[in-house]
């Protein structure tokens, strides 16, 4: 809530405001911000506010961080940038990396799309839906990394993608110690004012469901629990490939399922590309070398087709002879 007078409303990036507005309105058609000038659509946020003490009128901290320049940024805080870094040969220093120093909506893009270059995806249905498994587990870590840190502390917030796990830190100021328990902790705000203003636009939930979501994905894209430590310094650890203490029983195992998966994965995606002409389901059982067509049905083509991921070129009469599949991805 810290207030800069002397910050102008020029240095802000137009550009994102319209975007917000455009996000919201589809989000929720008539919200107030749509119709709304910058400075008024700030002053809603309550990132536009007068310092009772000096009566001078200016933009907050949380504004110039959410829609501020480069330079404006760096000039209000000299110390701010998140470490995106890649680290899976080169050990001592790095395979990529990427300094990011810009505002925290650009933040958001350029580490989920770090996250997308260096981790694969993996095709799970929820329900008949097709969902993002790692976009569903770092939106939560991202956003939570960028809204809940301690912006006044210098420590650099770092991404660091590893061979087996992401690991997380920022600076914090913290309300415990120790291991966090998702079934057991009471989610405290850390900058209310930034987390209000990312629920708006739909890129996080509740307070504390970002724990608990990544939890819940996790295992699934893992079959690993995550870890949450709180101290001056927060820790996110998630791992990317099961870990066992008895790695000379297990290691073999979990390198199976893991491959597996992968291979699962790449199987998906050239049926899709082979259907980008549409196909038979014999020709589609031929590619991928299946012959049993209860199988296929069952576990491929159905759940493709519910996830809008394969459509039929009849789809008023979906058992006829005639009918061939497509991908439009």
């Amino acid at each position: 809530n810290r207030i800069y007078p002397y910050a102008d409303m020029d240095e802000l990036e137009d550009e994102l405001f319209t975007r917000v507005r455009k996000t919201v309105g589809n989000l929720r058609p008539g919200h107030l911000w749509v119709s709304m000038d910058n400075i008024d659509l700030l002053k809603s946020a309550g990132m536009y506010l007068t310092d009772q003490s000096t009566g001078k009128q200016g933009i907050t901290l949380a504004g110039i961080l959410i829609f501020g320049s480069e330079l404006m940024i760096q000039t209000a805080l000299p110390h701010y940038r998140t470490d995106a870094i890649l680290r899976r040969e080169n050990l001592d220093r790095y395979d990529d990396r990427d300094d990011v120093r810009v505002n925290l909506l650009r933040s958001y893009e350029r580490l989920m799309q770090f996250i997308a270059k260096h981790l694969n995806d993996k095709f799970y249905l929820e329900g008949d839906q097709r969902v993002s498994l790692r976009d569903k587990i770092f939106r939560e870590a991202i956003s939570n990394l960028l809204i809940h840190r301690e912006f006044s502390n210098p420590f650099p917030a770092k991404l660091l993608v590893e061979r087996n796990r992401v690991y997380i830190e920022n600076g914090n100021k913290p309300h415990g110690n120790g291991m966090i328990d998702p079934e057991n902790f009471s989610p405290y705000p850390k900058n209310p004012k930034i987390a209000k203003f990312f629920k708006e636009i739909g890129w996080v939930d509740e307070l504390g469901s970002g724990v608990r979501n990544i939890y819940k994905y996790n295992r699934i894209y893992s079959g690993a629990d995550p870890e949450f430590i709180e101290g001056d310094v927060f820790k996110t650890i998630i791992p990317l490939t099961v870990q066992d203490t008895n790695q000379d029983t297990n290691q073999d195992t979990n390198q199976d399922t893991v491959q597996d998966s992968n291979q699962d994965n790449e199987d998906i995606k050239g049926l899709l590309e082979f259907c980008r002409t549409p196909r038979t389901r014999e020709e589609m059982q031929q590619f991928m070398g299946l012959n049993n067509r209860g199988h296929f049905r069952q576990k491929i083509l159905n759940p493709l087709i519910k996830g809008d991921l394969l459509k039929m070129t009849l789809p008023d009469k979906p058992t006829s002879r005639n009918q061939k599949y497509y991908s439009n991805r």
